[in-house]
């Protein structure tokens, strides 16, 4: 994975790409310079391939607020292509149109689309297009990659993938036309290529990011019937990216721990000579050779590489990379709020023009610090201050703190991975660790003060994972936060058996795991496992048998 490899006649650092995703970097639609210390991170961390986050081709699509448009691209590009360059870093522009799964709340105009079919998750009825929005999107790509090599990339990738116009298009779910583009469903996209190709030149790379299986096998596209989609547009580009995903199952593309991620390898003999690359919840060093075993060129590691930077440089040294916890929490940023990216575990991800650099070692000796506290707080800042040259004592009763509890719901096993590689760097830098407590500690990081129940006598979650007894009967968990707490103790408590009820004041349980994070899966999950479902409701009191629930919505106004 760490090795060089050639692609369309450049070296490539690594076999690690850095793929292209929704970040809020920018003001206004361009890219920023949030954006270059973002990537430039990235690439001195030694990312083979770094696609930038996917930049509109056409004024008709503006798919969230702050969503990249091409034509106001070029210095932003220029500026991640100069940053990029000294580590050898392979960086193209991601292009993109995303037809009718974007929004029309800031263009206040329908969407473009292959058919009249409504977009499943947002309502919209697109507009089918027509001559005239067909050539204007073909010339779009075409532009937006004469843009993006005037200004010094390498290339483009051009966007088939979940959320993507062209997607649409190869689509029997979404293109239901009767004319040339609905007979030949990947003519479209055939035609963008070619136009592509023919506006940066033949000495540049032409990726494409293609969507085989839309979790659709009754009407979608599927692997089988990608086969020969794939043969026919591998010979058409210089790097192949398989994903899957589409309007049905946005999760298949970026998906948690819960889910088992599948690549395709049976593709692998229809992309010929193509290098093609494996995508999605590709987060650890020994799962990255498997794939590249198997036959694919390289390996998309994009949360890997939020969560750690330097996740390539980690493993050319023989260390472990700080890992991804698959969690979805910082990195999805599809909100009304538009949160900029980051990390649940690396908060400087996304922050790299306003928090320190930590992970850099400070040369000279310091006087020793006392750090009261062994869990992720006090072991970070542990970590943090023997890099700087301090002498660092850890003083706790257990090492770990409350990751072990989190870890214990279902599917965040992965938050013990977190700790042991706290531990490990901890160990590696010489930090030693006290059983006990101590009152004069330099750092006290020895957790939040417990708060006051919403209902006495209400057992708090953590208690829950970490084993509480609970009364026999029916559970009622309530859930005023919709995140994954409490879809995880409910699932915790359904696997064990006991009838399970989860009400919460928003209208949909977990509501902030996002449409295209775990909000779907989780649900889904729930109903299987038998929990009943309450929203729109608040928990108002407890005698220690029943509970009063009274619902949220406002009473309506007086005549």
């Amino acid at each position: 994975m760490t090795g060089p490899w050639e692609l369309a006649g450049r070296t490539v650092p690594s076999r690690a790409l850095f793929g292209p995703h929704e970040t809020n970097l920018g003001a206004g639609r361009g890219i920023g310079p949030r954006h270059v210390a973002y990537y430039a991170r990235r690439a001195a961390g030694g990312t083979g391939v770094l696609v930038t986050e996917a930049a509109s081709v056409h004024r008709s699509d503006h798919p969230y607020e702050r969503a990249p448009l091409a034509a106001g691209c070029a210095a932003g590009w220029a500026a991640v292509g100069d940053a990029c360059r000294p580590h050898g870093t392979v960086v193209l522009a991601g292009l993109t149109h995303t037809g009718g799964q974007g929004s029309s709340s800031w263009t206040q105009a329908p969407p473009w689309g292959p058919s009249r079919v409504p977009d499943v998750v947002t309502g919209l009825v697109p507009v089918p297009m027509g001559d005239a929005e067909v050539t204007a999107l073909v010339a779009g790509f075409a532009g937006a990659a004469a843009t993006a090599v005037a200004a010094g990339l390498d290339g483009v990738e051009v966007d088939a993938g979940p959320r993507s116009l062209l997607r649409q298009f190869l689509s029997p779910l979404t293109n239901t036309r009767d004319d040339g583009y609905g007979a030949d469903r990947s003519r479209l996209l055939r035609e963008v290529l070619a136009a592509v190709r023919a506006a940066q030149g033949p000495d540049r790379v032409l990726a494409l990011r293609l969507s085989v299986d839309e979790q659709a096998p009754w009407a979608g596209l599927t692997p089988q019937g990608a086969a020969p989609l794939v043969a026919e547009l591998a010979p058409l580009v210089d790097l192949l990216t398989l994903v899957r995903g589409g309007g049905l199952d946005g999760e298949a593309y970026r998906p948690t721990a819960h889910r088992t991620p599948a690549f395709h390898v049976e593709l692998l003999p229809h992309a010929g000579a193509t290098p093609v690359v494996a995508q999605g919840s590709v987060v650890d060093p020994q799962h990255a050779e498997q794939l590249l075993a198997a036959g694919f060129a390289a390996v998309e590691l994009t949360r890997a590489q939020i969560a750690d930077a330097g996740f390539v440089a980690a493993v050319r040294a023989g260390r472990a990379p700080r890992p991804c916890l698959l969690c979805n929490q910082a990195c999805l940023v599809l909100d009304t709020r538009n949160p900029p990216v980051s990390c649940a575990v690396d908060p400087r991800s996304g922050h790299e023009t306003t928090l320190p650099d930590v992970d850099r070692p400070v040369p000279g000796a310091r006087p020793p610090v006392v750090v009261a506290g062994a869990g992720p707080a006090g072991l970070e800042a542990a970590r943090v201050l023997a890099l700087r040259g301090h002498p660092v004592e850890v003083v706790a009763p257990v090492v770990g703190g409350l990751l072990s509890t989190v870890a214990a719901a279902p599917s965040r096993e992965r938050f013990h991975a977190f700790g042991a590689w706290l531990v490990g760097e901890c160990d590696r830098l010489g930090v030693r660790f006290t059983a006990g407590a101590r009152d004069d500690a330099d750092v006290v990081a020895t957790g939040g003060r417990p708060g006051t129940p919403v209902v006495p006598g209400a057992v708090p979650a953590a208690d829950v994972l970490a084993g509480a007894p609970l009364p026999d009967g029916p559970v009622l968990v309530h859930d005023p936060v919709g995140g994954p707490v409490g879809v995880g103790v409910a699932e915790l408590l359904a696997a064990g058996g006991r009838e399970v009820t989860l009400a919460t004041p928003e209208d949909v349980v977990g509501t902030r795991l996002g449409p295209a994070g775990d909000l779907v899966g989780a649900n889904r999950r729930l109903a299987r496992a038998g929990v009943r479902r309450v929203t729109a409701v608040a928990l108002v009191a407890w005698d220690g048998a029943d509970a009063l629930l009274e619902p949220v919505i406002a009473a309506p106004l007086p005549a």
